[in-house]
């Protein structure tokens, strides 16, 4: 499972309205499929009004990112694996395709799809910059870079690092577990078969019976569990509280307090003071989640403009 798994107040800086990124910009679509954002939106409304967690699930997609390298064969690698809402994308492709033919790229749906489940999810509103083409390589070794839910920090810091990202963006990026469920499969080594202890010593004792009476030991490893505590469908800085006081789901999102330099990002938004002077979460989420889709995109030239978002033209 891929960590990665990216707001409602109009929190978007100013400085984001009009900038162009390479060949990305707000409003790319407005002259030439001036209702592509209403179109994907509405497409998104409709799912999640049918099942709240697409929310956490078109999220997730935007993370890994599939559209953008080429999908056919990343999709089904290990690091992918649970990831959905492919669906809901061909959906609005189709929708789009039948409006502004050959406009609308696929890895711009699925950045828009993520933007709209946040703010579904009662998280900040933002700005998606648009003009990305979608990939022509699909390659199962792309998928192999995705963070892993029994990685080190180090290792955690280091793919983030790689792809131009901090550990502020580590922690903000994996913050998007405030939505959306795991499998007891990832949490079997955690709970029963971690090193000399057994379950994992991070774990607060009085949360350890919860999470093993949702994944008993050889019990259905399909079954599901939020992965934040006591906010599941809500996008909000739980999951970071639930981190510093032990009540993390995940491993991975466990690992992000082991860090003195992560530590110190979680703990920074909940100090005495820091709801008056303090860092605003929501606005970090943002300049997180844009900086991430800003990597690694296609533009201009390169790459194709996917009449179905499964298969190349």
């Amino acid at each position: 499972m891929a960590l990665i798994s990216v707001i409602v107040i109009t929190l978007i800086s100013t400085s984001f309205l009009g900038f162009s990124y390479g060949q990305l910009r707000v409003g790319f679509y407005s002259s030439v499929c001036p209702k592509a954002e209403e179109i994907v939106s509405s497409v998104v409304r409709e799912a999640f009004l049918v099942d709240n967690n697409m929310a956490a699930i078109l999220l997730r997609l935007h993370f890994h990112d599939c559209f953008v390298n080429g999908q056919n064969a990343e999709r089904h690698a290990f690091g992918h694996q649970g990831v959905n809402g492919f669906d809901v994308i061909e959906r609005a492709k189709s929708q789009l395709e039948r409006v502004c033919p050959g406009v609308v790229s696929c890895a711009d749906i699925v950045a828009m799809a993520a933007r709209d489940s946040i703010s579904l999810s009662n998280g900040p509103r933002y700005q998606v910059q648009t003009g990305r083409r979608d990939g022509r390589v699909s390659n199962v070794s792309s998928a192999s870079i995705m963070p892993e839910v029994n990685e080190s920090i180090q290792q955690l810091k280091s793919k983030f690092l790689q792809k131009g990202l901090s550990e502020k963006d580590l922690v903000l990026l994996s913050a998007a577990h405030t939505i959306g469920t795991t499998a007891c499969f990832f949490m079997t080594d955690r709970l029963y078969n971690f090193p000399t202890t057994g379950s994992d010593p991070s774990i607060n004792p009085r949360f350890l019976p919860e999470l093993k009476s949702r994944c008993p030991q050889k019990g259905d490893v399909n079954a599901r569990l939020p992965m934040d505590h006591g906010s599941p469908l809500r996008f909000d800085s739980q999951i970071l509280r639930n981190i510093r006081d032990g009540f993390a789901v995940l491993q991975s999102d466990a690992k992000l307090y082991d860090d003195k330099v992560t530590r110190g990002i979680i703990d920074s938004y909940f100090g005495i003071l820091s709801s008056v002077v303090g860092p605003s979460f929501e606005a970090d989420f943002v300049d997180s989640i844009v900086k991430m889709g800003r990597l690694g995109v296609n533009t201009g030239s390169q790459g194709e403009i996917r009449r179905v978002c499964r298969v190349f033209n």
